[in-house]
């Protein structure tokens, strides 16, 4: 069982956010999993610019240290996705990442992975944050199994508590991989999902060969 975390504070090491993806991973570890952390903020990963190579070739024209992440993120049971709230959203490195990531919401590429999401703010905006990152994995396939997000104000102790429950939502991550939970109103969205990018990808299956060709391999065309 493999999770692994990305942090997409630019904060480094006094990143608050990582805090809470760590000890999700650490959760996770003491439920059997073997983990990993990536921040994101460390890589280079350049903007989509929405060519559309990649639904045809299957790999991306930008050559950065995007390709790698996203291989660790196909070869994992479950991901973590951890970011502070920016005014009312995500970070820019996360947000850059994810919009690299078109071709596998076409494809469903995370299908039978789990993931869950952590977020800090220093107002508010922390469960609304927590909230898109998981619907983000669920857009890609994924079942979730929660969230943690904490508004610290200008009092640093309230992380602490906050550390407690993430350590307890990464042992629910892996216990939902071993198990191979599944829940109903995801599953109407992952059918739902299925539903319009079969119609997709097979409307532009004379342009977008590769995923065409992942659909057909996988068994999901009629």
């Amino acid at each position: 069982m493999k999770i692994l975390g990305i942090n997409g504070s630019p904060r480094a090491s006094r990143s608050q956010t990582l805090r809470l993806v760590q000890a999700v991973l650490d959760g996770a570890k003491s439920a059997g999993a073997e983990v990993e952390l990536v921040d994101v903020a460390k890589l280079r990963i350049e903007y989509c610019i929405g060519c559309t190579v990649c639904y045809e070739r299957g790999e991306c024209v930008r050559k950065d240290d995007f390709a790698e992440l996203y291989q660790k993120m196909l070869d994992s049971d479950g991901i973590v996705l951890g970011s502070p709230n920016y005014i009312n959203s995500v970070t820019a490195q996360i947000k850059t990442m994810l919009d690299r990531m078109a071709d596998a919401i076409h494809c469903q590429m995370f299908i039978g992975k789990y993931g869950c999401a952590v977020s800090t703010a220093g107002g508010s905006g922390a469960d609304e944050v927590v909230a898109y990152l998981n619907r983000v994995l669920q857009t890609l396939g994924a079942n979730t199994v929660g969230g943690v997000g904490v508004v610290l104000g200008g009092d640093p102790e309230t992380i602490v508590p906050a550390e407690g429950r993430a350590y307890e939502l990464g042992r629910k991550l892996a216990r939902a991989i071993e198990k191979k939970e599944t829940y109903p109103d995801q599953e109407e969205l992952h059918a739902a999902m299925l539903e319009g990018m079969r119609a997709l990808v097979t409307a532009n299956k004379d342009r977008w060969h590769h995923e065409y060709d992942y659909w057909r391999e996988a068994g999901r065309l009629p």
